[in-house]
């Protein structure tokens, strides 16, 4: 059946067999590349390319210095869903972590003042942080607020507090919608660090605005960019025929 096939084609479809067969399973490392090249006598770009191929078609996924595993169901949320990062990981029933990789007040520049709809070369409060659901990485985030409706917030703990509730609870702002645009793309350099995942996996990239009500007006307060995993998470909508 195989004998005319290339090596690494075979090498792939007998690595599915054994994700199938369930001899590994969800969260498995599979064999080693070593382990690989002694039991199908391949070579080790045989094994590479075999391992690559199936990366990148959703049936594995690298851990950087742990190994290669069998990818499961990826966590899932809502694109439709208003909710913050954190209470997404709340209500998959993890534990939700964060760290602050940075947290300042800057200089705005033309193309977030635009979208802001405030002036260029104003003060904006940018947060930058990764999220943990159970302690693996989800996805890092950078959030950027006018600052001039929210002065004194760079004093709380990003790493404890949910920017939303502070948002909602200290400033009194009523969040009402957001708008996303969402795309593939390559994690790379801080990216894939910040992510725990090996440079040339994909990323699914979130970018967009959040809007509020602040003193009676609706206007943009967030400006945000999202780089999630997407061997670790899935975002679905749910569609209702009109």
């Amino acid at each position: 059946m195989y004998d005319k096939l290339p090596k690494y084609y075979v090498l792939k479809h007998k690595i599915i067999e054994m994700i199938e067969n369930e001899e590994v399973t969800e969260g498995d490392v599979i064999p080693s590349e070593h382990e690989l090249v002694a039991k199908y006598d391949v070579s080790r770009i045989t094994v590479r390319r075999a391992i690559d191929e199936l990366v990148n078609e959703g049936y594995l996924y690298r851990v950087h210095g742990k190994g290669t595993f069998v990818k499961g169901n990826a966590y899932k949320q809502d694109l439709i869903s208003m909710a913050s990062c954190t209470d997404a990981i709340v209500e998959l029933g993890l534990e939700p972590g964060r760290k602050v990789i940075s947290q300042q007040i800057i200089k705005c520049d033309k193309q977030r003042a635009r979208k802001l709809e405030i002036n260029d070369n104003t003060d904006v409060f940018e947060l930058h942080r990764i999220y943990y659901a159970d302690g693996e990485s989800l996805n890092t985030t950078i959030a950027t607020l006018p600052y001039k409706y929210f002065k004194g917030v760079e004093k709380h703990d990003f790493s404890k507090d949910s920017l939303y509730k502070i948002l909602e609870s200290e400033f009194d702002v009523i969040i009402t919608r957001s708008t996303r645009t969402f795309e593939a793309m390559i994690a790379y350099d801080d990216i894939a660090d910040y992510l725990q995942i090996t440079e040339g996996q994909p990323v699914l990239l979130f970018s967009g605005i959040t809007y509020g009500i602040v003193k009676g007006k609706e206007v943009p307060v967030e400006l945000f960019k999202c780089h999630y995993r997407t061997d670790k998470f899935k975002f679905y909508i749910n569609q209702v025929k009109l």
